[in-house]
């Protein structure tokens, strides 16, 4: 993969980081691919279609009266047409009550196809570990 490719790809997420500080959904839009299969810590198990993405974030717009996303440790591999790259994200911010909420850091796994000559997010993932004898997401851990 060129030093271009990794460029255009962390500019595509920060994009998304850029969209969640505005609570922009026109912008948020611009990363995906019209098609992203998204498995989000939201259900149901899939979110298919830009749309459908989209309205997961409308949700997080919905809760939030001022919203942070930061994206760390992000790593990219691939070459000339696919990609892939995973990091630790927390969303926090501003609740619409006013409360402060430090949020949870998740698991993200990104895979890109390069489209018409942009890289575009073609699925996602999103997870949080799983305490097994508990049944629960483990939600304060730290990277």
């Amino acid at each position: 993969m060129s030093e271009k490719d990794e460029a255009e790809i962390r500019g595509q997420i920060q994009k998304i980081v850029e969209g969640l500080h505005a609570k922009n959904l026109e912008a948020l839009r611009e990363p995906y691919s019209a098609g992203i299969v998204s498995f989000d810590v939201e259900p149901p198990l899939q979110h298919v279609g830009i749309e459908a993405k989209l309205k997961n974030w409308a949700n997080v717009f919905s809760v939030f009266e001022d919203v942070t996303y930061e994206v760390r440790d992000l790593s990219i591999t691939g070459d000339d047409e696919v990609a892939f790259g995973h990091a630790f994200a927390r969303l926090s911010g501003t609740l619409k009550n006013g409360a402060a909420t430090p949020g949870m850091w998740v698991r993200v796994t990104y895979c890109l196809q390069k489209i018409g000559g942009t890289w575009l997010i073609t699925h996602d993932q999103v997870s949080v570990p799983l305490d097994v004898r508990s049944g629960k997401g483990v939600v304060d851990l730290q990277p």
